[in-house]
């Protein structure tokens, strides 16, 4: 009887077995089901890459230093027999009013300095083509020249007078009627005694022009013209020196300044000069100069 409830107990269990064996396991859930563990986020939310290091704005060029315009040698254009402001001395050296002038400015400046005598009626040219920088020799300011120079404000003032021999029967300027009168080519004691009521009746109804004041004043003195109309500063200057036995008229032609003339646009060179000039008459320097050719200390004037 054991036995046979022994095979029944065995029978059963294997039975119990088998069916637990039988089971089919679930099948696995599809991948499209799965529960992600994070969804992907779409491309247009994907974090952004990191942005490249802005680029750095190009650094500007360094500004030219102001004496960038500022020639290695200053060339000033001149008429070498103009009495006091520019000419050959006794030794055949250049000097003069503008020539100290040019020349403190040079020192305070920088530059070499280089006076260049020039024919007077070139000086248009010789400025043009940059064989002189500037033209700075008792340069009367016209309109014409204010068109076509770049002019320094005016330095010194001047007339246009009429000189004559102290015995000359010419006491006025009416007196020039029928007279041989003389002025320096292309000067603006030409322009003047040309654009003067009496200039028609002048002998010839013209002017005896000259390249320089000097060889006319030495003309006067020796009778081939009659009077000369001419700048002043030059007249007394010339006549004080030289003792001559000339005289200067009453009647005058025209009053006037003086100024430096540079290339036209030339806008730096002339600034960084009259700046110069400014500085000097700040520490005396234009007073001395002044001084030492007019006798006054109040001739030069830069401010």
């Amino acid at each position: 009887m054991k036995k046979i409830l022994t095979v029944l107990l065995a029978a059963l269990l294997c039975l119990t077995l088998f069916a637990a064996c039988g089971t089919p396991a679930e099948p696995a859930a599809p991948a499209s089901e799965a529960a992600p563990a994070s969804e992907a986020a779409p491309a247009s939310e994907a974090a952004p890459a990191p942005e490249a290091p802005a680029e750095e704005p190009a650094a500007e060029p360094a500004e030219a230093p102001a004496d960038a315009a500022l020639p290695e040698t200053f060339v000033l254009g001149l008429d070498a027999s103009f009495p006091p402001m520019g000419y050959l001395d006794e030794n055949n050296e250049i000097v003069g009013v503008d020539i100290d002038l040019a020349r403190a400015v040079c020192e305070k400046l920088g530059m070499k300095f280089e006076p260049k005598p020039i024919d007077w009626d070139a000086k248009d040219m010789e400025l043009g083509t940059d064989k002189i920088n500037c033209i700075w020799n008792g340069l009367t300011v016209t309109d014409e020249r204010i068109e076509n120079y770049e002019l320094s404000d005016a330095y010194m003032d001047n007339e246009q007078v009429i000189v004559v021999m102290q015995d000359s029967p010419i006491k006025s300027k009416a007196d020039l009627a029928g007279k041989i009168v003389a002025a320096q080519k292309d000067s603006s004691g030409l322009e003047a005694l040309q654009k003067d009521e009496v200039f028609p009746s002048i002998k010839d109804g013209v002017a005896k022009e000259y390249a320089n004041y000097v060889d006319a004043l030495t003309d006067l003195e020796i009778g081939r013209c009659d009077a000369i109309v001419m700048d002043s500063v030059v007249a007394n200057y010339y006549i004080a020196e030289n003792a001559k036995p000339m005289t200067i008229l009453e009647d005058k032609m025209a009053s006037e300044q003086y100024a430096i003339a540079f290339k036209k646009g030339n806008t730096a060179l002339k600034d960084a000069v009259w700046n110069a000039l400014g500085e000097l008459a700040d520490e005396g320097k234009i007073a001395e100069i002044s001084q030492k050719w007019f006798g006054r200390d109040d001739m030069i004037k830069v401010k």
